[in-house]
């Protein structure tokens, strides 16, 4: 989830105004510190805020270099690298609810008596997930999942059930550092993201050398275990970070914050962890559908590698829900001015890509893709630009419901999102099969775009209404 968006939307057209005149007036209690906040949010505090986080969303690509490149000296790499990825593919499943205490973190905890409750949810959270591991892992029912889902068998999905009885432990441990990146990021302390992520690829880096050098590597649970000891690593400096800042910055109890009990908590993360898992359908339709385009193989690849293109520029931007979170109540006005600035650089890069001589030159030089597979790719690259164009404003709304605790709405707009994709994806296979890989990128686009639209009503909706909880203390000055 994003949250940007311009100034006041008039330049795009889409709103005139996201939020109405009467939010600032009517959202604040003690406006007399309201002056002093708003002085304090310049768009360079925003910028030191933000960038920070974009290069910890976008570092988390080069981790995953680290271990397909040490999979990659396997004596059979195709199988060791198929394995841990069939198993990473399961992770990114199961590890859904514990990323989304990071946002539930952000937007709720406010005082030591409201982490305590959302102490005690990411316990259940964790409890659940291993819950759910340990069942896939070792059960009857769970071997049977795997196979009839992912269409593996024998040694393989051994191999496959060897690398996740290790990789759900690091669901455990992502849980853990995004319950105190949470408080690292209310705090404006970002730069402590970064400051992980690096310790976090250092610490990779050294265990991958360490199979590579004096083990070897033996099968696919090598890249398992290089991704638990990053994840340990790097939830060790939030939690030191977080428990730093909760004794010397976190009081007790803020008198006007009202989340106090694990049922608070709960009312706001149980729509986000539905979104999610209806999110989850996204991948496999689009896979699926796109083996009946005109050229099957192509059109999957082509889209692959556009994909992986758009979303490791996208990552970057990722974040601009937490920038609506931590600096919207102070002063809007300048959010939005600040978002209006980076929400075009996505589809300004991807635009490179796909229509300047960097393109061809990129693809064929840094990703080895070939003259036919190039072609492809450029097109899906354009028709990507849709997407960035509507995350950015995506995020940015999604962001005002979290701080307006109306996670329910999304929902309705990642049920549409599917909806929308899947309508898309079946009329372009029927009627347009040689579009290949734009087959799959348009659907994703407008299915976003569905998504955008209802949220956006969403957001208008509020007009002239206490869009925030006025119980919500004031964010903290920069």
């Amino acid at each position: 989830m994003s949250d940007d968006e311009p100034d006041d939307y008039q330049e795009t057209g889409s709103i005139k105004k996201a939020e109405p005149a009467g939010i600032s007036a009517g959202l604040d209690r003690g406006e007399e510190h309201a002056p002093t906040a708003r002085e304090a949010v310049t768009f360079w505090k925003l910028l030191v805020f933000f960038v920070p986080l974009g290069i910890a969303a976008s570092l988390v690509t080069m981790s995953h270099s680290i271990i397909n490149s040490t999979l990659a000296r396997a004596p059979d790499p195709e199988h060791v690298i198929a394995g841990y990825a069939i198993a990473m593919s399961l992770l990114g499943i199961t590890e859904k609810p514990a990323v989304l205490l990071r946002q539930t973190c952000s937007a709720l905890v406010r005082d030591r008596v409201s982490f305590r409750a959302m102490r005690r949810v990411a316990f259940y959270v964790f409890a659940s997930i291993m819950a759910a591991g340990l069942i896939l892992s070792y059960l009857p029912p769970g071997k049977w999942l795997m196979g009839a889902v992912f269409g593996i068998g024998g040694a393989q999905l051994e191999n496959v059930l060897n690398v996740y009885r290790i990789l759900m432990f690091v669901s455990l441990f992502s849980g853990l550092r995004c319950l105190y990146h949470g408080l690292i990021i209310y705090n404006k302390r970002t730069f402590w993201l970064t400051i992980g992520m690096v310790v976090r690829l250092v610490g990779m880096y050294l265990v991958a050398q360490y199979y590579i050098r004096v083990h070897g590597v033996t099968g696919s649970s090598v890249g398992a275990i290089i991704f638990l000891v990053g994840m340990i690593i790097e939830s060790a400096v939030a939690v030191w970070e977080g428990t730093a800042l909760l004794k010397r910055k976190i009081p007790e109890k803020d008198p006007e914050h009202t989340v106090e009990k694990t049922g608070d908590v709960f009312r706001f993360y149980k729509p986000l962890l539905f979104s999610s898992f209806i999110a989850v359908v996204i991948g496999p339709s689009l896979n699926a559908l796109l083996g009946k385009a005109g050229d099957a193989v192509i059109a999957i690849a082509a889209f692959a590698v556009a994909s992986n293109l758009t979303q490791l520029v996208q990552s970057f931007f990722s974040y601009i829900h937490q920038i609506v979170l931590n600096f919207y109540r102070i002063h809007p006005e300048r959010v939005k001015r600040f978002v209006l600035v980076i929400s075009f650089i996505p589809s300004v890069l991807i635009g490179l890509l796909a229509y300047t001589a960097a393109g061809p030159w990129f693809l064929s030089e840094v990703i080895g893709v070939g003259d036919r597979l190039m072609e492809e790719v450029i097109k899906t690259l354009r028709v990507f630009m849709i997407l960035t164009l509507v995350f950015p404003w995506l995020d940015y709304c999604n962001g005002i419901l979290m701080l307006r605790r109306e996670t329910r709405t999304m929902v309705y707009s990642q049920s549409a999102n599917v909806t929308v994709m899947f309508v898309s994806l079946v009329l372009l296979i029927v009627l347009t099969p040689g579009w290949n890989g734009a087959i799959g990128a348009f659907a994703q686009s407008i299915g976003t775009l569905a998504e955008f639209i209802v949220v956006l009503f969403a957001v208008k909706r509020g007009r002239g209404e206490a869009q925030i909880d006025s119980r919500l203390p004031q964010g903290k000055s920069v």
